[in-house]
């Protein structure tokens, strides 16, 4: 069993704490409302977690991957959307933090890590979501001028970041592709940025996401992440490895909350003149629940350490493939022991019922990370 240090230990019964106290009373009617939770992202840049990914250097927390994946865990426990708002904006910060250049991270990380300014990440395209080579979004360099033309899609907290890291091709003949593609930082307000409109979801309420439009947006060269062109799927990738972490995390919790909301419904709820947690059939289901919710929270854990040892895409997929399949299964098994219930917005089910299959979706398909997971098993960068 991988154990938390006392530290990591502390750290998640304050999370904890917290969620209970200040998101769980207020998430599922703000949900229904479609309320921004604006004093929410406040209490979250009070407690710095907008600096979780940006080194102490920069005035950010510098966070172990480990208390990464907590983070996410809990949050998603109380909230799933309140983890998307941190989500894409950790990854764009320690993409930022890793890649940028000196004059990048001193206009841009210590105002990050405070939330004064928020980011997200430009990748998805409408015909380019896992195949991200496939994208068609270019940059032309123009006298020192980047010219931006494009679409991106399903691109969460867009109506806030600035700057918004922007995958492009900023060479659409080179082979094989990745080589022509470049990051951009994108400042709110640029002229030909334009976000169109927000896309509606069966879950993952919250945060916005959105539709983009680069109509010859003009960037100056030095909006260039690095400052070197043509490294920009190296970057990115680099991102996504804390990406899956963050999504396994956010699985744990809401197959950790499936599973509370189960047992307390279990021991209150009479059938037959007996608490139904009496039932073997009910037994059977809250056992088997139990265990993978503890499975699933020790692979991410385990994941989530394997990035202190550098690339860790056969870990990372792992853990986000069978997290977020334990995720699913997790609501559903706690719908049916809810019964007519778990279908009414009066109880917490069915909002992670919608939730869930996000999960399987986002930073890379399952299906898809099932084969980089075997292609790292054969090149022997992930132990079996």
């Amino acid at each position: 069993m991988f154990e938390l240090s006392e530290e990591q230990s502390d750290f998640k019964t304050s999370l904890r704490n917290f969620v209970d106290k200040e998101i769980i009373p207020v998430a599922r009617e703000m949900e229904a409302e479609g309320d921004y939770p604006t004093a929410i992202v406040e209490q979250l840049k009070e407690m710095g977690l907008f600096g979780l990914t940006i080194p102490e250097e920069h005035d950010g927390l510098g966070i172990d991957p480990v208390s990464f994946g907590i983070v996410f865990e809990e949050l998603a426990r109380g909230w799933m959307g309140i983890a998307g708002i941190l989500g894409s904006h950790t990854m764009a910060s320690k993409m930022i933090a890793e890649h940028g250049t000196d004059e990048q991270k001193a206009k841009y990380l210590r105002a990050l890590a405070a939330g004064e300014r928020r980011t997200a990440l430009a990748l998805t395209e409408s015909d380019a979501g896992t195949d991200l080579q496939g994208i068609k979004t270019t940059a032309k360099k123009v006298d020192g001028t980047y010219v931006i033309n494009g679409s991106k899609m399903w691109i969460t907290n867009a109506r806030y970041a600035d700057p918004l890291p922007v995958l492009v091709k900023t060479d659409s003949t080179t082979t094989p592709a990745h080589r022509g593609m470049s990051i951009l930082l994108v400042e709110a307000g640029t002229p030909g940025f334009a976000v169109t409109k927000d896309i509606p979801k069966l879950g993952y309420k919250g945060p916005e996401s959105c539709e983009i439009v680069f109509d010859n947006c003009e960037v100056d060269e030095s909006a260039l992440l690095g400052g070197v062109e043509g490294r920009g799927m190296q970057q990115v990738l680099s991102a996504l490895q804390w990406g899956r972490v963050n999504i396994a995390g956010r699985s744990v919790g809401i197959a950790q909350r499936a599973l509370e909301e189960s047992v307390a419904y279990a021991q209150d709820r009479e059938s037959f003149g007996q608490p139904i947690s009496e039932f073997q059939a009910i037994q059977l289901r809250v056992g088997r629940m139990a265990t993978r919710v503890q499975a699933s929270r020790q692979l991410m854990y385990w994941s989530a350490q394997s990035l202190l040892q550098g690339r860790a895409d056969g870990e990372t997929g792992m853990a986000k493939v069978f997290c977020s399949e334990v995720a699913l299964e997790s609501a559903i098994e706690a719908m049916s022991i809810h019964g007519g219930y778990g279908y009414s917005k009066e109880y917490e089910i069915e909002r992670l019922y919608r939730d869930a299959p996000l999960m399987s979706i986002g930073e890379g398909t399952n299906d898809i990370l099932n084969t980089v997971i075997a292609k790292s098993v054969f090149a022997g960068r992930t132990k079996i």
